[in-house]
């Protein structure tokens, strides 16, 4: 591709770049760029919302460049202040370093890691001594640290901020300079930081780096970020049955905005609605777990919810609990197959009343009705959750 394909490839779908013309110089010498990615393993387990700036570096090693995964070992023992109210708490290098696994794992479903620099940055900053720290405070100024909108917030409401906290966003533009870094991804709330960096590495006669921000992406129920805390997340380690059935209650409003964050592609407005998420939910799906499991958990939707075959599709098999009401089936049911706590006020509101809960078809609209299931009956609770009693 010329440089000017590349940059409209590059630059779809990001929030900011700084700047879009020293990124088209920088495509122009025709050398492979450097493009960083720092992460902070500071939970085990990633969703989709994460894999936002994943994607992005993706559609740079397709394009011949070199992704350099940067471990924060040590950053992530101090916990980076951007966005927090409130100071984290901090982690063990050990704690660290396991989640590091689990991370880089998670990421090798989208990035080929034989084409992947992986880098820690305790390699380096172990090695200084408190005279290094204090030259590299030296180049940043208070003013500076203090223009953030999350700190000057925090002052504001007598929040404490941590003098470790301030560090934060110097040494992360320390791993610029080590790196060589070319371009730096981040989200919105990382732009400080990333823009330590280019001031780092212009003292330091080293070409200013891109900076590259990436929207947050909202979650299932369309309002807010994803996040584990909400609840509205998918999982990248979700199986593939959840997965799917999770990213079809993606609302037709937000199809076209997860079509380019998570897939780097632009929704046809001609594709009926249904297709288009049919076809989102089995591509991502295809893309952490195979192509085959994929077209398995869409072909598997289909028989459930499409062709409403539900007697032939695999369910969770829970044994019969004989004779019970309508309401404590729904909710054991919940819980035993999915782990799942319904209250019943939401049992009978959301699920009952609407006609989801149904027995091998039948609608059960009377919560405290009694009902005896039967090996091979099949209980549907809602649109993504039913069960076979054995």
């Amino acid at each position: 591709m010329t440089p000017e394909e590349q940059l409209a490839i590059l630059t779809a779908g990001t929030a900011q770049v700084i700047s879009e013309k020293e990124l088209l110089e920088k495509l122009k010498s025709g050398r492979p760029l450097r493009i960083k990615l720092g992460l902070d393993p500071t939970t085990p387990d990633i969703h989709l919302g994460h894999t936002v700036v994943f994607e992005k570096m993706r559609q740079f090693q397709k394009l011949g460049h070199q992704i350099v995964i940067l471990i924060g070992d040590f950053t992530a023992t101090i916990g980076d202040p951007s966005g927090r109210s409130a100071t984290r708490p901090p982690l063990s290098r050990e704690d660290v370093l396991v989640n590091a696994k689990t991370y880089t794992d998670q990421i090798f479903k989208l990035l080929d890691p034989d084409k992947t620099e992986v880098v820690y940055n305790g390699d380096w900053f172990r090695k200084m001594t408190f005279e290094d720290v204090l030259r590299l405070n030296a180049r940043v100024t208070m003013q500076q640290m203090l223009q953030r909108e999350d700190f000057k917030k925090r002052i504001a409401e007598g929040t404490e901020v941590r003098l470790h906290e301030i560090q934060y966003p110097i040494v992360q533009g320390w791993d610029s300079v080590e790196v060589r870094a070319d371009v730096e991804l981040g989200g919105t709330d990382q732009l400080f930081n990333l823009l330590v960096g280019r001031d780092l590495q212009k003292e330091e006669g080293q070409e200013q780096q891109i900076v590259m921000t990436m929207p947050l992406l909202e979650g299932l129920d369309g309002v807010k970020k994803m996040s584990k805390s909400y609840g509205n997340y998918v999982g990248v380690n979700d199986a593939p049955q959840d997965m799917f059935g999770k990213l079809m209650s993606v609302s037709d409003d937000l199809m076209a905005r997860y079509y380019l964050l998570l897939l780097g592609q632009t929704l046809d407005p001609a594709q009926h609605p249904m297709e288009a998420k049919k076809s989102l939910a089995e591509q991502i799906t295809a893309r952490y777990h195979g192509p085959e499991a994929g077209k398995a958990a869409r072909d598997d939707w289909d028989t459930r919810f499409s062709k409403k075959d539900l007697a032939a599709s695999d369910l969770p098999e829970i044994p019969c609990p004989g004779e019970t009401t309508v309401l404590a089936l729904a909710a054991q049911s919940f819980e035993s197959a999915f782990g799942i706590t319904k209250s019943n006020g939401e049992l009978k509101k959301q699920f009952i009343s609407s006609g989801s809960v149904q027995l091998n078809g039948d609608k059960l609209f009377d919560p405290n009705a009694t009902v005896s299931p039967a090996a091979g009956d099949v209980l549907k609770l809602s649109k993504k959750h039913a069960v076979r009693f054995i």
